[in-house]
């Protein structure tokens, strides 16, 4: 049954009036002064997006189901720990902004698979797009319509294949006005799943101290810390049943740097909104994404926290079993906002659409975007025009999200379903191939030997190894790894392995050696590399960045400091 009313539909309704009309007011402007057609301006919005729609737009993109869902289902089972993905990306956009960004921008470089066919040759970049469309689709794509749908299908009452079907068909009203319309309405999608969130957060907290007698915000936070204190650790200890996930200091010194500078450094989804400014403009709209990212804490974990001390409480035992009887942490979230009053529950509801809309559409642009030019004009029509380019695109959108939704109708339950930690299924099977990639990129970027053999040896030996080490476990005793916290139970397979932050630590570690011997033999053999342009002028940052900077890294050693 819905837990919605008339007036939180109205609240709805004017979201998605205002969005799409925005939407269509950008589109036709755009029409308007004969920019529509390039397709740099439909993929890229090139030179038009502020430093501030460029922040914007990389959070809205990265704030989806599998962070309001995902990550609050992950708090609801480990606690503030999970924050990790989120105050590390803070600082991990720092070093994007200052070595990344001026790479790509001085080498006029607008999507991956083109850095991998300047640096390296076509097969590394043909082999990476075809990859990535696979990797789009078949994980990102399918598990952001399934959670969000999930979780909007809770809040509604309406069949969870109906918010699936709703979602797409939103995403793609935005997404076929090109990037510059995306960029723009993601400005509102960010400000409203902040306001909502914020708003649930709140409510959450003064849920807690009215129990407790004593109300208040404040007091809610409180109590929330010292009742759930188990729950205000960032770094695990070896014994924590959920160490296998976040697995101790890795979180600081080991994979997880893997996982988020490949995620926000070499991934077309995200570094497509910095593409299409001028330097300042883009490491300007990427230290905005900074700060905005130690706020998400706020909005994604505090909630699934304080869901976890409700429900010991006596509250959601209902709306957080399944059928089967099985504690859902993915509905941690959407449980939260069946407390909320008439009409902000449906502020909350069009906050979490806008996060899922929003990622839906920068994700299904950069598919796109990949598949229009880095293999249809490089592989099947090199003589294509701009406007059978962007019609191709258009269409592109359309194919990739039936795709999506009928992924998410198949297998969707099966994988994410039925108390599985939708977010830690998306790291995780993302994690087979980040260490390959992040290690074909950063040779490619500071290492003129690299050769392109070297290159596949990472894109397909990495993916290999990562399978490798995942089965191992089965094969082989591992033991003497445990002293060194390399080994550990996972409970909710009751079953020891490696945990996957390590097995990318250990699979980069591979990648960057096997690259660095074949790239010193082909070498001497003769082998020529194509370097990119780069020199230390490059990354020299303002003097305003580098306060901005020391700001950031200040608050995150305060944070860490605090909740050790």
């Amino acid at each position: 049954m819905s837990s919605l009313t008339t007036r939180d539909y109205i609240v709805f309704l004017i979201y998605f009036v205002v969005v799409a009309s925005y939407g269509l007011w950008v589109y036709f402007k755009k029409r308007k002064a004969k920019t529509s057609s390039g397709t740099t301006d439909y993929f890229l919005a090139e030179g038009s997006l502020t430093w501030w729609a460029i922040g914007a737009s990389l959070i809205a993109s990265n704030i989806s189901s599998e962070q309001f869902i995902g990550t609050g289902g992950s708090a609801f089972r480990e606690g503030l720990a999970i924050s990790t993905y989120e105050w590390m990306a803070a600082a991990t956009l720092i070093i994007v902004a200052v070595f990344f960004i001026p790479v790509y921008l001085k080498n006029k470089i607008f999507t991956m698979p083109q850095f991998l066919n300047q640096r390296y040759n076509g097969t590394v970049a043909m082999v990476m797009a075809i990859f990535w469309l696979l990797l789009y689709i078949v994980v990102n794509l399918m598990s952001i319509l399934y959670l969000g749908a999930l979780a909007l299908s809770n809040i509604s009452g309406f069949s969870i294949n109906l918010c699936i079907g709703f979602l797409a068909i939103f995403a793609v009203i935005i997404t076929l006005g090109g990037m510059k319309v995306i960029g723009y309405t993601d400005v509102i999608q960010v400000f409203v799943l902040i306001l909502g969130g914020l708003v649930a957060t709140y409510l959450a907290l003064e849920k807690i101290s009215t129990l407790s007698g004593n109300p208040g915000m404040l007091n809610g936070l409180s109590i929330l810390h010292k009742e759930a204190n188990d729950h205000f650790h960032m770094i695990f200890k070896k014994d924590n049943p959920n160490y296998v996930d976040l697995p101790g200091l890795s979180v600081l010194i080991g994979g997880m740097w893997i996982t988020n500078l490949n995620y926000w450094g070499c991934n077309q989804y995200i570094t497509q909104r910095a593409l299409g400014a001028d330097l300042k403009t883009a490491r300007s709209g990427i230290l905005f994404a900074a700060f905005l990212k130690l706020l998400m804490p706020v909005i994604v974990v505090l909630p699934g926290i304080a869901v976890y001390l409700l429900y010991q409480k006596g509250l959601f035992h209902h709306e957080m079993v399944t059928s089967k009887g099985v504690l859902d942490p993915n509905k941690a979230y959407p449980s939260l906002i069946t407390l909320l009053p008439t009409g902000l529950k449906g502020l909350s509801f069009a906050a979490l659409t806008a996060a899922i809309v929003a990622s839906l559409a920068g994700k299904a642009n950069s598919i796109a975007t990949i598949f229009t030019l880095d293999i249809y004009k490089k592989a099947i029509k090199p003589n294509a025009g701009d406007k059978q380019l962007v019609q191709l695109g258009k269409v592109t959108v359309l194919v990739a999200m039936a795709l999506g939704v009928l992924l998410s109708f198949i297998i969707g339950d099966a994988l994410m379903g039925e108390g599985k930690q939708g977010f830690q299924y998306i790291q995780e099977y993302t994690g087979f191939v980040s260490p390959g990639i992040f290690a074909m990129f950063i040779l490619g970027f500071f290492w003129k030997k690299a050769t392109s053999n070297a290159a596949l040896f990472a894109t397909i030996g990495g993916f290999i190894f990562s399978l490798f080490f995942k089965v191992l476990p089965r094969f082989a005793d591992l033991s003497f790894l445990k002293p060194f916290g390399f080994y550990s139970l996972n409970g909710a397979t009751k079953a020891y392995e490696i945990p996957f932050l390590d097995r990318m630590g250990f699979v980069f570690i591979i990648c960057l050696v096997g690259m660095y011997i074949i790239s010193m033999i082909e070498n001497a053999k003769g082998e020529r590399t194509n370097g990119l342009e780069v020199d230390t002028s490059m990354f020299r940052v303002s003097k305003g960045f580098i306060a901005g900077s020391l700001i950031i890294c200040g608050i995150l050693v305060a944070l860490y400091s605090l909740f050790w």
